[in-house]
């Protein structure tokens, strides 16, 4: 059996490699010397590291500043190294009721690939073997092995338990959303996370989108149903059983009473104007067949200047001002971002929204921002949630190995 001190001294290698590899992932190019400077370990420590990372495969070796071109007047030039970007891959899902999305992107965050798929919402057999394709698609077109995959980091319509697992909900709903995504990751080889897809879309938001610079922020996934990721203070809240989204409250809500979102009201509203015949026959709403007529419609005809257009949209804005004035008041945000695809169409109406949520709240009320990440913001997401528990476990993982030799010159 090792030694106490064995232990011990493995253990302090183990936590100066994931510092240095740590520094690694946060720069670019960098000397022995930088990562001394960051990591205020001993030269000759950080030296022996920098050879063990490169042998492993985390990180390699560039060409010295004097071969790359750089001025040197005495003394041998200095080792300068870089992440592997290509060291493995992070696969982000977005797992949605009627389509999945997998994007492929390297250690970097740079995205490779994506694929879709759509699938049958009712279909909770088809939903992994979709997945399976969908992510072998996104892998082919990255040129990227399954066995290079690290991490796999899933979104789905339901809340989830720190083991990925769903309830079953929701007339069954969310158990049918999330099928054992987890389980069959896992089987792989895969380090998995599966999260709520409004979540994700939180972490989305915060690192890419309309959160940046926000400690306080809720991402609203507002399509076909109203879901929200909460981050307060900087952390994600999911809540005891990952639930904190779930917006079943709504129904409670004088002027709500449902989760429905703004795509799903608006054709709702528009097929029932239609219905009416109390609108303008050369109204884009009446002209449009029944099976066409949808949000994008009203948005268009509003844009037009088409009166009924437009009452839909006040109709739809004092309810999105109820809805802010709750969820913005329980948790003191100072910003409620709009996601999902529906956001590119939002101009006319979250102005209107947020006049009457001023009407509703003590000021400041939380400013209402439309995500600029369109339709991907829950698979962008899921690539940021995978990338960062890669790097958290990087340490002990087992990177690919480089695509071709390298030759260091000196």
């Amino acid at each position: 059996m090792p030694r106490e001190d064995e232990k011990y001294a493995f253990s302090l290698r183990r936590a100066n490699a994931a510092a240095v590899l740590e520094y690694a992932w946060g720069t670019t190019a960098f000397t022995a010397s930088d990562a001394i400077a960051a990591t205020g370990l001993t030269r000759s420590t950080v030296i022996a590291l920098c050879d063990a990372l490169v042998e492993k495969g985390w990180i390699a070796e560039l060409p010295n500043a004097r071969a790359a071109g750089g001025e040197y007047r005495k003394g041998r030039p200095a080792r300068r190294y870089e992440l592997r970007a290509d060291a493995g891959a992070v696969v982000g899902v977005d797992a949605g009721q009627h389509c999945v999305t997998a994007a492929v992107a390297d250690l970097r965050g740079r995205e490779l690939a994506r694929a879709h798929t759509e699938i049958d919402p009712d279909s909770a057999e088809q939903r992994v073997a979709v997945a399976d394709r969908t992510i072998a698609a996104a892998l082919d077109a990255a040129g990227v092995h399954e066995r290079s995959v690290l991490c796999v980091a899933v979104g789905v319509p339901a809340p989830t338990d720190l083991d990925g697992a769903s309830p079953e909900g929701e007339l069954e709903f969310w158990s049918r959303m999330n099928p054992g995504f987890a389980a069959h990751f896992r089987e792989r080889g895969w380090l998995t996370e599966v999260e709520n897809d409004a979540n994700l879309a939180a972490l989305a938001e915060g690192a890419l989108g309309a959160g940046v610079g926000a400690s306080s922020y809720i991402a609203l996934m507002s399509g076909e149903r109203f879901g929200a990721g909460y981050v307060v203070d900087g952390h994600l809240v999911r809540g005891k059983r990952g639930a904190a989204g779930e917006l079943r409250l709504l129904s409670l809500v004088e002027g709500v009473g449902s989760t429905h979102g703004i795509a799903a009201l608006l054709r709702t509203w528009a097929l029932e104007l239609q219905a009416s015949g109390t609108v303008e026959e050369h109204s884009l709403i009446m002209q449009t067949p029944k099976a066409k007529l949808g949000a994008e419609v009203v948005f268009r005809a509003a844009e037009a200047g088409d009166p009924a257009a437009l009452a839909l949209l006040d109709r739809m804005a004092e309810r999105l001002a109820r809805i802010c004035a709750v969820l913005g008041g329980l948790l003191d945000v100072e910003r409620i971002v709009f996601s999902g695809a529906v956001a590119d169409s939002l101009g006319l109406l979250l102005p209107r929204a947020a006049a009457r949520l001023d009407e509703l709240t003590h000021p400041p009320a939380p400013d209402l921002i439309a995500s600029p990440l369109g339709g991907g913001v829950v698979s962008l997401g899921a690539l940021a949630r995978a990338l960062e528990i890669v790097r958290t476990n990087a340490i002990a993982l087992e990177p690919s190995a480089p695509m071709r030799e390298q030759t260091i010159p000196f």
